[in-house]
């Protein structure tokens, strides 16, 4: 009987798995969407790499990449273009909405994809590496920069290549990239390097004419109709692209992401940072109340990992965070010179901390400088406190008992018992006292008080 049982629920189980409505379902083709919106960066990578990642699992047809981006840092644009050319799925490259457009970064990610497209109204190109993070240009300092040429390497001082030479090496390699991506998918080669070369940006119609798109469409309805028979090269095998009709199911970014684009921000990250040095020091001066050190730690580790996942200048982040040391020993020890060195070497440090920048990913002197000032004036306030404490009389301890009046309890010779504070004291005198003297503590030795009366000055000793 129990056999029987075990039999009919297994038969059971297998007819559930074959005639289940799921399993069909899993064998109907859709077409993926996921959205890059914003600039490029750490965010917009993991996007992909999930979006990438559903797709193949999930077997679509092809994923739609749609672009609307001002372009930002190149690490996490070749990671988006390494994903991209190992995918199993082929990705249809989509600048969308009407409006927008592809820029920088997002010119080379277009050249990569499968199929690339875009919506009337929009552009693409200007994708010239921007200018090496470091310390601002001197007004007038690229006069004498200006008469040299590009032949050779140009040193500094220091034997490293000159600004002028590093920025030739950049460009350089930002237009092999293009070039390979175009010879890779069939695109306009020449183009892309004047992209590359002259920041040249197209419209829809003239990138079309130009042979750096595949077509134009209206919406994503279109963009299946036009892509479908389309043979492409995927992941080294060619695949004829079924796409006409397909069902469009967009992937909306997890929380996780959205995190992530928020810290990735080097303002942010700066500004949790700070928030979790200032919140650690005031658990340190005020024990016990836990929340300002809950919240200064999760703060702290919360942007120390947004930086990380940035390309920062660790000499630039050893600056920022030597410069909050100075400022915090100068709070407690005024000195001026720690004061003045801590704002300096902040300011130096946020300026060099990013080894490359883009758009979004810049450090903005309206965070940077508000920062400084607010850090140098919480410095400066602590500072004012600590003097005036050092200044004021002390409140406990032996210095305290000095100058308290005392009552005397009972005296014989040169020493009795004294009432002070509400507490009885041995105490001893230099002088003659009587029961009934009002007197006033001018020392303390371990337990023992050294009192005088108060009207000696004035009377003298008695006799």
């Amino acid at each position: 009987m129990t056999f029987a049982r075990v039999a009919l629920f297994a038969a059971a189980f297998v007819a559930a798995a074959v005639f289940s409505p799921f399993s069909s379902a899993g064998s109907e083709k859709v077409a993926l969407s996921v959205a890059i919106d914003g600039a490029i960066g750490p965010a917009s990578t993991r996007q992909l790499e999930e979006a990438l990642d559903v797709a193949a699992k999930r077997g679509a047809e092809v994923l739609i990449l749609q672009l609307d981006t001002p372009g930002g840092l190149v690490t996490s644009m070749r990671e988006m273009i390494a994903d991209i050319l190992a995918s199993p799925v082929p990705v249809i490259g989509y600048v969308a909405p009407a409006g927008g457009h592809a820029a920088s970064a997002g010119t080379y990610i277009l050249y990569a994809t499968h199929v690339a497209a875009m919506a009337p109204g929009t552009n693409l190109g200007a994708a010239t590496p921007v200018e090496m993070g470091g310390l601002p240009s001197l007004p007038g300092g690229d006069k004498d920069k200006s008469d040299q040429n590009d032949k050779g390497d140009q040193k500094d001082s220091t034997g490293r290549p000159s600004g002028d030479a590093m920025m030739a090496k950049v460009t350089n390699d930002a237009v092999a990239l293009i070039r390979s991506l175009a010879e890779l998918r069939g695109r306009n080669g020449d183009w892309g390097e004047k992209a590359v070369r002259e920041a040249a940006s197209l419209s829809a119609n003239a990138a079309l004419q130009e042979h750096v798109i595949d077509f134009v469409a209206h919406d994503t309805t279109e963009l299946l109709q036009q892509a479908d028979g389309r043979t492409v090269d995927v992941a080294g095998r060619k695949v004829v692209l079924a796409t006409k009709g397909l069902r469009v199911e967009t992937l909306e970014p997890g929380w996780f992401i959205q995190l992530l684009s928020v810290i990735t921000d080097p303002n942010v990250a700066i500004i949790l940072m700070l928030v979790g040095v200032y919140a650690i020091i005031f658990e340190f001066t005020s024990p016990g109340a836990v929340a300002p050190g809950v919240i200064g730690t999760i703060c702290l580790v919360v942007g120390l990992y947004a930086l990380n996942l940035l390309p920062i200048n660790y000499a630039g982040l050893a600056l920022m965070l030597l410069g909050v040391a100075f400022l915090v020993v100068e709070a407690f020890n005024p000195t001026v010179v720690l004061g003045l060195g801590g704002v300096a070497a902040f300011l130096l440090g946020a300026t060099v901390l990013l080894k490359t920048q883009g758009p979004g990913f810049a450090v903005s002197w309206a965070v940077i400088g508000p920062a400084a000032a607010l850090t140098l004036g919480l410095a400066l306030l602590t500072g004012t406190y600590v003097w005036a404490a050092r200044k004021s009389l002390p409140r406990v301890g032996g210095e305290a008992m000095r100058g308290l009046s005392a009552q005397i309890l009972d005296w014989q010779g040169g020493a009795g018992h004294v009432l002070a504070q509400g507490e009885r004291w041995r105490a001893k005198a230099d002088e003659h006292i009587a029961p009934g003297d009002s007197v006033e503590v001018t020392d303390i030795s371990g337990l023992v008080l050294t009192v005088r009366r108060r009207d000696a000055g004035r009377n003298g000793a008695r006799k």
